[in-house]
């Protein structure tokens, strides 16, 4: 039986996903944070315009929640082109990827989330189209097997994946961009709070944007959900405003800590001081004793635990941090040294994992 899932996992009823649509950024100028990609994106959209080609494909890879999907719209509302989605788990066959590939007009994107979940024979399909705008297609079977070659338009082919390793190296060379999105820092996601409340109409102030965004877990998405939910706390318990307070008390009732550490996350770390004294621990058992499953360990609860710098990968599975331990208000145990837990340096000081090897 599968465990609790995670903010970030759950499925949204079709109320949440029209909310984050209604909420998603239409341009680059409207995109809060991502700084640097940004303006990559700008300098290569402003060059692929100016000679008239299509813009190359792209490949956002990072946690979660960061805004993969909304900058696949943008980047097709910047071109001015169309855009078509579709996930990696939802194309089976080489005929489910054909079938889009052949409807876009030229100049469209095509967007995949998921797309370390394609099937490799798909993904192999995928790469005469991304190179040579063309479809082979064998008809038949055995000696008498032909290949039909179909013509296709100039397309950008945009992915979103939490796994930039788990793609073929063949695959991922093919990608013309590949960005990674970082965490958002509290300043960011304060503006992202108060832009969010102002399209929703929803009452909030100063103090109570800043709360939302530290318990935000340095993710856009999840600010945007937890702003929804202080609202109707508001709305009910409140005088209709989100202050500080009424967040706090919003907060401790959805079980969200003032870091923005939730249930889910709590008791991963729980589990490895009760039952493995710490750790090292490895992700399937740790998978097993929690009932959840090993990819929403891995690319949705972990990543922000490594961040924080509470939990580390090493070769022998995983650990708790000095930090972790403190955080659970628990004595570090003696010779708990870290050696051979970390990322070493090229001092030979041992360190934590950097957000960038969270993945790795």
């Amino acid at each position: 039986m599968k465990g609790m899932r995670h903010p970030d996992e759950r499925a949204a009823d079709e109320q949440e996903v029209r909310a984050d649509a209604d909420l998603r950024p239409e341009l680059l100028n409207e995109f809060v944070g991502q700084e640097r990609l940004k303006e990559h994106l700008r300098i290569t959209i402003e060059a692929a315009r100016a000679r008239g080609e299509t813009l190359d494909h792209v490949l956002f890879y990072g946690p979660p929640g960061l805004g993969k999907t909304t900058l696949a719209h943008i980047l097709a509302r910047e071109l001015g082109v169309g855009i078509r989605l579709t996930s990696g788990p939802a194309l089976q066959r080489a005929g489910d990827l054909a079938a889009l590939l052949t409807s876009l007009a030229p100049g469209d994107v095509l967007f995949i989330d998921e797309i370390h979940r394609l099937d490799r024979n798909v993904a192999e399909t995928l790469y005469p189209a991304m190179e040579d705008h063309a479809l082979d297609i064998v008809l038949g079977k055995g000696p008498t097997a032909n290949t039909l070659r179909i013509d296709l338009p100039a397309f950008t082919l945009v992915g979103a994946t939490t796994r930039q390793g788990a793609l073929p190296a063949p695959f991922r060379d093919r990608f013309g961009l590949i960005e990674r999105l970082e965490y958002y820092t509290e300043q960011e996601l304060h503006t992202i709070v108060v832009r969010s409340a102002r399209i929703l109409g929803a009452r909030l102030d100063p103090e109570g944007a800043a709360e939302v965004a530290r318990r935000s877990r340095g993710t856009a998405r999840v600010a945007n959900r937890l702003l929804r939910r202080l609202r109707d706390f508001a709305e009910v318990r409140a005088d209709a405003v989100v202050t500080e307070e009424v967040a706090r008390q919003a907060c401790d009732l959805l079980q969200i800590d003032p870091t923005g550490l939730d249930a889910d996350d709590l008791r991963i770390l729980h589990l490895m001081l009760d039952h493995y004294g710490g750790g090292p621990v490895g992700l399937s058992t740790l998978a097993a004793a929690s009932s959840e499953s090993e990819d929403t360990i891995a690319d949705v609860i972990e990543p922000y635990l490594l961040q924080r710098g509470l939990l580390q990968r090493t070769p022998r599975g995983r650990m708790l941090t000095h930090s972790g331990f403190t955080y659970l208000g628990v004595p570090v145990p003696p010779g708990w040294s870290g050696a051979g837990e970390g990322r070493q340096t090229e001092s030979g000081e041992v360190g934590l994992l950097r957000p960038h090897e969270a993945h790795a």
